[in-house]
């Protein structure tokens, strides 16, 4: 069963690198988060530049929080609390067209899987969004396989107890085409989706009710706009980096930039996913 969570949700702790280098800097960090709903935690670390945030909100809310006091903040690890990491995994989706998205797995205990994310350059509506069963790009995403189904069973909502483990209902993208979302469940387990990946559809997910010939195996929900393989990623305080070994720019220079490729050496401004 999954849910979207909004500032209901099970917390987690969110690890962002943030641009400090003085006391008012501190003192800016933490009003920008004080008092609001679904922040219940924040530790601030001067000597280090990091904050740790508590919080039901998705990452994309708390990263645009910090970054109103005028410092760049980076994402550089989630977990379920600060002892135990059971698991974390991200996948960076693209594809032919203009959308692109940023969609991260956290392990939150053994039973619940937090999937939250954000996804630009869709139509604004509900969009279908689905773990496949390959991590296989050599034909953008129409190599993916079909949705994850270990148990084969029929294509259903994420509420459903049968449906594909892989079903993970919509997203609504907002009249800019962004959708910023955040979802539990309790069937889905980072450690089996590791290697495959996630697909991003160009309609709504009937869910399985829609009646017509497709609703039992894919929700009816068009054609596949974007996809990323989901690879292993850091949980809290296992990702030391600063400066990046190949070639040199720093965690403040790298955001923004291309992973790989033309561009990567070049400023730019960052897209606002990531």
């Amino acid at each position: 069963m999954a849910s979207d969570s909004g500032d209901r949700g099970t917390l987690c702790t969110l690890e962002f690198a943030v641009q400090m280098t003085c006391q008012s800097c501190v003192d800016a960090v933490r009003k920008s988060l004080q008092g609001v709903a679904g922040v219940q935690g924040v530790e601030v670390h001067l000597e280090n530049q990091m904050v740790l945030v508590q919080t039901t909100l998705p990452s994309q809310e708390v990263q645009a929080l910090l970054e109103g006091t005028g410092r760049q903040a980076v994402l550089k690890g989630m977990g379920s609390d600060q002892s135990h990491n059971l698991g974390a995994a991200v996948a960076i989706l693209g594809g032919p067209g203009t959308v692109q998205g940023v969609v991260r797995f956290l392990q939150l205990t053994p039973e619940r899987c937090l999937i939250e994310g954000t996804i630009d350059g869709l139509e604004p509506g509900l969009h279908g969004l689905h773990v496949h069963q390959y991590g296989d790009l050599t034909q953008n995403c129409n190599s993916c396989g079909d949705h994850f189904n270990p148990d084969g069973a029929s294509h259903g909502g994420p509420q459903d107890s049968d449906r594909h483990r892989g079903d993970l209902g919509n997203v609504h993208a907002d009249a800019d085409g962004r959708a910023i979302f955040r979802i539990e469940d309790e069937q889905l387990k980072v450690w089996d989706v590791i290697g495959r990946s996630l697909v991003i559809d160009e309609g709504e997910d009937d869910l399985g009710r829609g009646g017509h010939p497709l609703s039992k195996i894919t929700g009816n929900s068009g054609e596949r706009l974007a996809c990323g393989i989901i690879a292993r990623s850091a949980g809290l305080f296992q990702n030391p980096k600063q400066i990046c070994s190949c070639d040199g720019l720093t965690i403040w220079e790298e955001r923004g930039r291309p992973i790989a490729g033309e561009g990567r050496k070049q400023s730019a401004q960052p897209p606002a996913h990531l």
